[in-house]
Formats: structure tokens, C-alpha cells, sequence
């Protein structure tokens, strides 16, 4: 199967000027390394932290705690951001919250299933395509 473009997709929860959050969809490059498939450049992570929320899981307004990776692994959830714009999250999506200041985000299990995520702490800069 061929891909179309080289790059990772990326949702971004980032804080507008105004303490707003807000949605992007952005990416990141991945290139041809032969047998093993298209990698990205190493991300430098403090940390892994694994998670499971139960099925009624429901977090109001709240700030990410660190700048992190969130990687989907069973479940959904849906997050809604200070402009008012609700998505869902599926296994092998993957969401990058930034919003360590301002309103935040909330979040909620979806479809009454137990969640599992990775949560990937990140220590310096990330080289997302948008940026």
C-alpha cells in the first residue's frame, strides 16, 4: 500500500493569545528508511505515562499538566477546546496538548468503553510541520 504524503498526522491543542485553546491539525515529517518503514526525527521525552480511564471518565476544564504526546490506544474520548469545537479520538490517533496555560480543554469517554492511552512527556522542541 502506498502512502500519499510522507508525513505523521498530529491534532494540536494549543493556547491562543487570548488563553483561548483551539484545534490544529498539523504533522510531522517522516522519511524512507528502507525495510522498517518511514520514521520521523527522535523527539526528545522525559517520560511515559500509561493510562486508564473508566467508562464514565468525565474531566472538566482543565490545563495539560506538561507539553505532551496523548497516543490512543482502546477507547474514544471526545475533548472540547475554549472555541467551543468538540472532536473524538479514536485508537491510533494521536494528540499533542500544549494548552499549559489559559481555560484548557475538557474530556470525556465516549461509547461507555474503558480507555487506554500513552501519554509521552516531551522535553524540548517538536519539529510539527504548522510550526
Amino acid at each position: 500500500m502506498e502512502r500519499e504524503t510522507n508525513t505523521f498526522p498530529v491534532t494540536r491543542i494549543v493556547t491562543e493569545s487570548d488563553g483561548t485553546s483551539a484545534f490544529v491539525d498539523d504533522a510531522l515529517l517522516v522519511t524512507d528508511a528502507g525495510e522498517i518503514g518511514l520514521l520521523g526525527d527522535p523527539v526528545p521525552a522525559r517520560d511515559i505515562i500509561l493510562r486508564v480511564n473508566p467508562p464514565d471518565y468525565d474531566y472538566d476544564w482543565h490545563c495539560a499538566p506538561s507539553r505532551q504526546f496523548i497516543l490512543m490506544l482502546t477507547g474514544e474520548i471526545e475533548i472540547e477546546v475554549g472555541t467551543g469545537e468538540q472532536r473524538r479520538f479514536s485508537p491510533g490517533d494521536v494528540v499533542f496538548v500544549e494548552d499549559t496555560e489559559g481555560k484548557g480543554h475538557r474530556a470525556r469517554n465516549t461509547g461507555m468503553t474503558w480507555r487506554t492511552s500513552a501519554f509521552v512527556r516531551v522535553t524540548g522542541d517538536v519539529p510539527f510541520l504548522g510550526s
